[in-house]
């Protein structure tokens, strides 16, 4: 049975963390480091990040959002494959990986960059990631490799 002041009681909760309840919103890190885990061991199938809208939202900012929506619809019409053919986030279309090393610098409010270190199938690579925050939390706005950016490429046409 609620009595009154068990009402009174959440309310108050409600109220000091912003109606969140005791939930707090990932960081940049934790962000990353949970998108990353989709990609640790052998069998690792990645993450679903093209096939809808509300799939790429969840990852990326709404510009790069529509930069790859756009590339994806350009290519069924051409019957070829997109510009992005491969996974952004570890930069290959195949890959076996061990274990990560995440690390975020925050660079102003509300943006960082994560840099992700690893190897694929024995080959040293790093994936630098442009993050922004936004109303939905924590978002890619570039995905970049020494000799890459994922924005760049869909800005060239």
């Amino acid at each position: 049975m609620t009595t009154r002041r068990d009402f009174l009681l959440g309310s108050l909760i409600l109220t000091l963390t912003g109606g969140r309840g005791s939930a707090a919103e990932p960081s940049a890190q934790e962000f990353l480091e949970s998108l990353y885990a989709h990609y640790r061991g052998k069998d690792a199938k990645g993450v679903a990040y093209g096939q809808r809208r509300a799939e790429l939202t969840r990852y990326f900012t709404s510009s790069l959002a529509r930069l790859i929506e756009a590339d994806l619809q350009a290519a069924a019409k051409r019957g070829d494959v997109p510009e992005l053919d491969g996974d952004p986030f570890v930069n290959a279309q195949d890959w076996d990986i061990e274990a990560f090393d995440i690390s975020v610098k925050d660079i102003a409010p509300g943006k960082a960059v994560g840099t992700v270190k690893f190897k694929n199938q024995g080959v040293e690579a790093t994936i630098t990631l442009d993050l922004l925050k936004t109303g939905a939390g924590w978002r890619i706005d570039d995905v970049r490799t020494p000799n890459h950016s994922l924005r760049a490429m869909f800005n060239k046409k």
